[in-house]
């Protein structure tokens, strides 16, 4: 507890310093710019943080066959009949995601598009969520120019990561992300060769692009984009700074319960993560960057607009980067749009009833005059859509209440019981409600409903002259609002978000302040009383429309794809320095004891290689050294040792900066002279983007060093973009490039020479550098050594934003904790990793 005092103490007096520091940033940007980009240049947002929708068709006759990876982790994600509302992650952004695949693998130039997620064979889910792959059907554009044959298409790839047989919410998947990590490495790596061999192509077609959706799946983006050298993209969706606000503001919850609930620490140090990472962030509004965005350490509005206005004249940034903002609405299908209404809104050719889609009835059933408009809202029943609120405000205004029906579609449900407790309480409070003002009869509130019906509803609402209402306390985009367009139903929506962009481009509805229910009553009963200002919403919107269509997303987004161009992977090159051992070995042994003095590291070492040596597994097993060391401090620490450099088969150096590979020239062994060498595809590798010069300004070592967390904000803060971590028991501070890690280099390591990753072992202490958590996950297993020997960890490195618990799944079957290390102690459990 006084630790967590004087934590406290310590933010709050560096929080002043982290302000000057970003205030002596932008001074420093401003030293040199031209009279325009500190005048009026300074707000076009081209300038500012990247384009607009306004960019022009991509070249595909210059870049063709690309191949797009998406990730997106969490919910329950299919192509057909999508379980839309069935819980908190299945929801708008499932449907974004296959849908943006379908539309790109019709988009020309594309040759395959990869939506990765997560496989689910858990019971009472359909059988579905468990098929490896699933092809999409892909969306076809009239102007499409793509052939048939031309490519091949859109792919759902679901790779097992966490418990095989139960469903995770995306609060939990976070122990298992670099799982995943290693399943999804190994798909691209096969389907890039692939693609290769049937386009003609002598080398692998990797990537143009690896794109993560929300932040779990943005930090995966990052790790594959690290690991393989290829450009990363990324779409929040919905933001953990913002989210963490909202809820604060309510007053319902501490920050602790927030976190546990949430663990929103977590999801805040992925997206600060993928901003580090990323070359382009994809958001759908102005607000979203200048409101959102602008509350990360990594990214600022006049900041990043300095610097991309530097980029663009070719002027020094001094190592700084920020990732280019690009907006980019999303898109919506438009096989449904309704085209059977005359200018007054009346259907031209009625069906008969018979003919009625079965969720009509379904509705209809409710009302005891269903002639009335009908007031439409699709929210699932969490207390920030304010569902709560359209009820009390149709509820207390009685001519509203004689003038329209109110439908709510909350998702899926079989019994309240059986719901997520804050769904249950919303759904609860709902029905409360309609039994206090006695509104039987006049809302509808249907238990099931299917993805493919939902255009049928707002078809029904449209049919009776009602509208659409979004009245959450703050919607990040809302795509209904679009799908409600596209429809032919005006819109009373929050005032709160991305809708005030939307209306400004449809202008097909009111705005309202989602906190004044009066508000939200005067708004609907003017909408639907005034038979003009309906008809001119409605046409507005359908005339507007298509500016929000795929083709439009997709062209807009390949523009921006297109300018990246690719790293060139340097996996699979020769290494022309070495005998390269490791691309004749089964197995590899990682020592990454970190938490013990040098003489039982030796010790470690010695009992290893002789444990291997006895059990007949030297030739297949290959050994490999990854530590915070210099190459020169692992050689002296060997030799002193009584070793050789030429027992292990690679060195991961400086936390995983360096590879080096022993090699020795002489007759014997025993009086060669061991000249290490360095991998150079390694190097250019990681080197990508590395703001090494930057750092001088601000590690200081005469300064006293602050906790991690902070270490890593001041970076941010100045857009410097690596990796710092505490090492030698917090006496060292390391800061390498950002896709720098002894985690990211044993996946080099293994993808360049061909070694399957659950055929590692790693060797760990009970704690480590600042980088040991990373170590623990992923489908190599882990041999923990535990015992007085290891060196308590130093606070400074173990002051995370999150416990260690939050992301590393310690009961793990590819986890084995041993007492000690002696031979006896290593043999079974290294046994066991090695079978």
């Amino acid at each position: 507890m006084q630790f967590e005092k004087e934590e406290a103490c310590r933010v709050l007096k560096r929080q002043p310093e982290a302000e000057k520091l970003r205030t002596d940033t932008n001074a420093d940007m401003s030293e040199d710019l031209f009279e325009g980009e500190k005048g009026e240049d300074a707000g076009d947002p081209s300038v500012a943080y990247g384009d607009t929708t306004s960019g022009s068709s991509p070249k595909t006759s210059l870049v063709d066959k690309l191949y797009i990876v998406l990730i997106s982790l969490h919910g329950l994600v299919r192509g057909e009949n999508m379980e839309l509302g069935r819980d908190s992650d299945t929801g708008g952004q499932v449907k974004y995601v296959v849908e943006l695949a379908k539309a790109l693998s019709s988009s020309p130039g594309v040759y395959r598009v990869d939506l990765l997620t997560r496989q689910i064979l858990a019971p009472n889910f359909d059988r579905n969520y468990g098929e490896p792959t699933e092809m999409l059907v892909s969306t076809g554009f009239k102007n499409s120019k793509q052939e048939k044959g031309d490519n091949s298409g859109a792919y759902i790839i679901r790779i097992p990561f966490g418990p095989k047989d139960k469903y995770l919410a995306k609060e939990h998947l976070w122990p298992f992300i670099q799982e995943f990590v290693d399943g999804a490495l190994g798909h691209i790596v096969r389907m890039s060769k692939t693609i290769g061999e049937e386009i003609g192509c002598v080398h692998p077609v990797w990537p143009a692009v690896i794109h993560g959706h929300y932040a779990s799946a943005g930090i995966a983006a990052a790790l594959l984009s690290g690991s393989l050298n290829i450009p990363m993209a990324f779409t929040g969706h919905f933001l953990g700074k913002d989210k963490l606000e909202g809820l604060l503001k309510q007053g319902r919850q501490s920050r602790e319960q927030i976190n546990t609930a949430y663990k929103i620490m977590c999801r805040i140090e992925a997206e600060e993560l993928s901003l580090d990472a990323s070359e382009i962030v994809i958001a759908s509004t102005r607000q979203e960057i200048e409101e959102q965005w602008n509350l990360y350490d990594g990214f600022e509005v006049i900041l990043a607009r300095k610097l991309r206005a530097r980029v663009k004249r070719g002027a020094n940034c001094y190592g700084r980067y920020m990732p280019r903002m690009v907006i980019i609405p999303p898109g919506v299908e438009f096989g449904h749009t309704i085209h059977d209404f005359d200018m007054d809104g009346e259907e031209e050719n009625p069906c008969p009833a018979s003919e009625d889609p079965p969720i009509w009835s379904q509705i209809m059933r409710f009302f005891t005059n269903p002639r009335k408009p009908m007031i439409l809202a699709v929210a699932r029943p969490y207390p920030e859509k304010n569902i709560t609120t359209l009820v009390k405000a149709f509820g207390e205004c009685r001519p509203l209440r004689e003038l329209a029906n109110l439908t709510l579609i909350m998702g899926n449900r079989e019994a309240i019981s059986k719901m997520h407790n804050m769904s249950a309480a919303v759904l609860t409070s709902v029905l409360t409600l309609i039994d206090e003002y006695d509104l039987y009869g006049q809302v509808a509130y249907p238990k099931h409903h299917k993805h493919s019906e939902v255009p049928d509803i707002y078809r029904l609402a449209a049919r009776t002259k009602g509208a659409f209402v979004n009245v959450a306390y703050f919607e990040q985009f809302g795509v209904t609002l679009i799908e409600a367009a596209m429809n032919g139903l005006p819109i009373i929506a929050t005032k709160n978000g991305a809708p005030v962009e939307i209306n400004q481009v449809l202008n097909n509805g009111l705005l309202v302040d989602p906190h004044d229910q009066n508000a939200i009553a005067d708004a609907l009963y003017k909408l639907l009383s005034d038979k003009q200002l309906w008809s001119r919403c409605r046409e507005n919107g359908q005339k507007n429309i298509h500016q929000f269509s795929w083709p439009e997303h997709c062209k807009n987004y390949l523009s921006r794809i297109l300018t990246l161009g690719p790293r060139s992977p340097a996996i699979g090159g020769k290494q022309e320095q070495s005998k390269a051992p490791l691309s004749g070995r089964k197995h590899i042994i990682a020592i990454s004891v970190d938490s013990v003095n040098k003489e039982d590291l030796a010790q470690i070492i010695r009992n290893t290689i002789e444990i291997t040596r006895t059990e007949k597994l030297a030739d297949s097993t290959g050994f490999v050294l990854s530590t915070s060391l210099t190459i020169s401090e692992i050689c002296s620490l060997l030799v002193s040792a009584g070793m050789l450099p030429t027992e292990f088969d690679a060195f991961i150096c400086n936390s995983g900066s360096n590879i080096y590979y022993p090699s020795y020239f002489g007759d014997m062994p025993s009086s060669s002279q061991v000249i290490p060498a360095i991998d150079q595809n390694h190097q250019s590798h990681i080197e990508y983007r590395w703001g090494g010069e930057g750092l001088r300004k601000v590690v200081n070592p005469n300064h006293l060093l602050p906790p991690l967390k902070e270490l890593k904000k001041l970076m941010r803060i100045q857009s410097l973009r690596c990796n710092a971590l505490y090492n030698h028991s917090a006496t060292r501070l390391s800061v390498i490039p950002i896709h720098a890690s002894r985690s990211q280099a044993l996946r080099f390591l293994c993808i360049r020479w061909g070694i399957e990753l659950p055929n590692v072992a790693v060797l760990v202490g009970e704690s480590g550098d600042s980088d040991y958590e990373e170590l623990l996950g992923g489908l190599h297993r882990t041999v923990i050594l535990k015992g007085e020997f290891n060196i308590p960890a130093n606070r400074i490195h173990t002051v995370r934003r999150y416990p260690l618990q939050d992301v590393v799944a310690l009961d793990s079957s590819n986890i084995i904790s041993v007492e000690g290390y002696s031979t006896d102690d290593l043999k079974s459990a290294l046994q066991q990793m090695t079978q």
